[in-house]
């Protein structure tokens, strides 16, 4: 497959969330990113953000054609999401890298659905934790950064998909700030994606959520939010507040937190140490399984 076949393949993704969405209010009611086709019945692998509650997904090919889809499902854990065309799209699948192989200064292609390819290169690879309860244990960051990431196809030198375009970030390199774009990447699919087509989420335990939105400062994890109605929300966890303990283990990072939360399961009171204002103090969080909080996809 030409890289002008495999470009092709990458369509533009649209889709209208309600305004009462869960994720109205951060993530916006309209969004707009790519997707690649995977499979030659209109199968299409975005970022999950995208399609997230969405009521209506629309597909638009290079040459303009419209097509209406259907969000089919949503992973957490990875981040991906799969819509599938609701007419034909008459697209051929681009086939799947192995990620694990690539490496630090390989050159790549990140391209979006509406023609736009950014030659770039694999900067690292590495541990990645996102402010919304999210981690993966080796993302894909590249550089330079492409100005429309989410959904992107990150395409190998063999024209095979590696990963999805997911955040762009800043990267201190040599004194310089840089800009890059963080990739899931494709090997976390195969395994997850028979459950994601026919039970709409992955056979696994949920893991417990929180709804605290934190960052990394010199090894401390800040709240720097809470979700409105969120389990942090109900048990007073607050802005500004440092956690420094989930049950008897002392937190070392932000990824370190993620892993202690996730020993529970959802829906477990789970103990968390916080210091507010200098002074240490108890809150008992009742977590919850995410999804719950979500409107569920509606076939159109």
């Amino acid at each position: 497959m030409t890289i002008d076949t495999i470009l092709r393949s990458i369509v533009a993704v649209r889709a209208s969330i309600p305004d009462d969405a869960f994720t109205a209010n951060a993530l916006g009611t309209s969004r707009e990113g790519s997707g690649v086709v995977i499979r030659d019945n209109g199968l299409v692998l975005t970022i999950g953000y995208l399609i997230t509650e969405a009521e209506e997904v629309w597909l638009t090919d290079h040459n303009g054609r419209v097509v209406p889809a259907h969000a089919l499902a949503y992973d957490q854990e990875s981040g991906f999401g799969l819509v599938q065309a609701l007419a034909p799209l008459g697209l051929p699948a681009v086939a799947f890298g192995d990620a694990a192989r690539a490496m630090a200064g390989d050159p790549v292609v990140l391209a979006d659905g509406i023609g736009q390819a950014v030659r770039a290169h694999i900067v690292t690879k590495q541990e990645f934790a996102g402010y919304w309860e999210y981690l993966l244990d080796e993302a894909i960051f590249t550089a330079p950064a492409h100005p429309s990431w989410g959904g992107a196809a990150l395409i190998g030198q063999d024209g095979r998909l590696l990963g999805i375009g997911s955040l762009r970030l800043q990267m201190s390199r040599a004194g310089e700030i840089a800009d890059i774009n963080m990739v899931v990447p494709i090997d976390l699919l195969p395994p997850i994606l028979d459950d994601l087509l026919t039970r709409g989420q992955v056979a696994k335990p949920p893991r417990p959520w929180l709804g605290a939105f934190s960052a990394e400062s010199n090894g401390e994890v800040v709240v720097m939010s809470v979700a409105e109605g969120s389990p942090a929300a109900e048990a007073g966890l607050r802005q500004g507040d440092i956690i420094s303990d989930v049950r008897d283990g002392e937190v070392d990072g932000l990824a370190d937190f993620y892993r202690k939360l996730w020993q529970n399961p959802a829906g477990a009171e789970i103990p968390l140490r916080v210091v507010r204002d200098g002074r240490e103090t108890w809150l008992r969080v009742k977590s919850a399984d995410r999804n719950n909080f979500l409107k569920k996809p509606q076939l159109q």
